[in-house]
């Protein structure tokens, strides 16, 4: 079953924290990590794909490059699916990252990370540089777009514009839990938004 999951937390809540800690990057100082049954390592890393909050591709590399480059080093990465949505976004592959807006190349890396058929997906602040107009078709084009059986955890301070694709959200202060719940649910029963709860819990 699909799950698409909101983190959502004041700046410095430790959003980007559990993010990479979950994506190997980070060690936890106490207590452990599983995925997929496993705990996390090199053998989680072949099913988790993980969107950082900043550019991580070299400024020189064309689109077609960085595609190739997708290809060659993940096995479960779908060029097919990836060149569909870059067209479909009018993005041209001779362009160089170098040469695009910021708003540009978070769509081009938002697309290669979610055209890999991986389990768990980490996306942190995947639309932040996006202009509100291409929200909306990336939010249900291109994160919709991913393995029937995988799970997307969304580290966002945009809650008004991705609280409808969301099946559950999790609010986090200080590395802890303070609130979680299914968004249908928790609608039902406050009689209110997710972002106006949020905004109703962290009193902002």
């Amino acid at each position: 079953m699909t799950e698409e999951i909101g983190l959502l937390g004041p700046n410095g809540s430790g959003k980007t924290t559990f993010i990479k800690l979950v994506s190997g990057l980070l060690t936890p100082s106490s207590g452990s990590i599983a995925v997929g049954g496993m705990e996390v390592g090199v053998a989680t890393k072949a099913i988790v794909s993980y969107l950082p909050d900043a550019n991580y591709l070299f400024d020189w590399m064309k689109t077609k490059d960085i595609v190739e480059f997708f290809k060659d080093f993940y096995k479960d990465f779908d060029e097919v699916i990836a060149i569909d949505m870059l067209n479909k976004l009018g993005i041209d592959m001779k362009q160089s990252l170098k040469s695009m807006s910021k708003g540009t190349k978070e769509k081009v890396q938002l697309i290669l990370v979610m055209s890999r058929r991986a389990k768990l997906y980490l996306l942190d602040e995947p639309i932040g540089g996006v202009d509100p107009a291409a929200r909306d078709y990336i939010l249900k084009t291109i994160i919709s777009n991913y393995n029937e059986e995988a799970v997307v955890i969304i580290a966002t301070h945009l809650i008004g514009d991705i609280e409808n694709v969301l099946d559950e959200f999790v609010f986090i202060d200080n590395g802890k839990v303070v609130l979680s719940g299914n968004v249908d649910e928790i609608k039902e029963q406050k009689g209110m938004s997710i972002d106006n709860l949020f905004r109703e819990v962290f009193k902002c």
